[in-house]
């Protein structure tokens, strides 16, 4: 989500990733007895006034999702305090199920902290930027977003290389 655009224009505005938000939706309205939890704080070097969390809010409730079902978590800037700020927020309990919705991308990472921190999450991974028997070679892609799926991979891997590194994940490459 863009917090700055959504705050000058009064709407949530979604950016690349939006697809986490409206599968969130989608499982809300499917599972119309499940809470919702949203982690987010603000990420960004100079935060404004407006978090992640206060996108989200107004999101979910343009989409119809009840108030009374929604914990918000706005602290956090990093994946690592999503999980650590989440699990203290929502206090899980044993047998209780809580799925993780994040892009795709981003899920091994996602899980490895989760685990790290001892919350057990199901994933429900979101904005594929791939197709699932696609070529290792996409003829047709174009360059540029070429250059954007390199540059993602290549952030993601630097961040499991450091969050392993600074044991923030079980695992290098952590699997579902």
């Amino acid at each position: 989500m863009d917090e700055v655009i959504s705050a000058e224009r009064g709407l949530a505005q979604l950016a690349d990733g939006g697809n986490r938000m409206t599968q969130a939706a989608l499982l809300a309205r499917r599972y119309p007895q499940a809470r919702l939890v949203f982690s987010g704080g603000s990420g960004r070097l100079f935060p404004g006034d407006q978090t992640e969390s206060d996108t989200a809010r107004r999101f979910f409730n343009d989409e119809g999702i009840a108030p009374e079902r929604m914990v918000f978590e706005d602290r956090s800037r990093n994946t690592w305090e999503n999980a650590v700020y989440t699990k203290e927020l929502v206090q899980p309990k044993a047998g209780e199920r809580w799925i993780l919705v994040t892009s795709a991308f981003h899920m091994p990472r996602s899980m490895g902290i989760f685990r790290r921190v001892g919350f057990d999450v199901t994933p429900w991974p979101a904005d594929y930027n791939t197709r699932p028997a696609a070529p290792r070679f996409l003829p047709g892609t174009g360059s540029a977003r070429g250059l954007l799926l390199t540059e993602k991979a290549l952030r993601e891997y630097a961040g499991l290389v450091a969050y392993y590194l600074t044991d923030k994940t079980s695992a290098l490459f952590p699997a579902p």
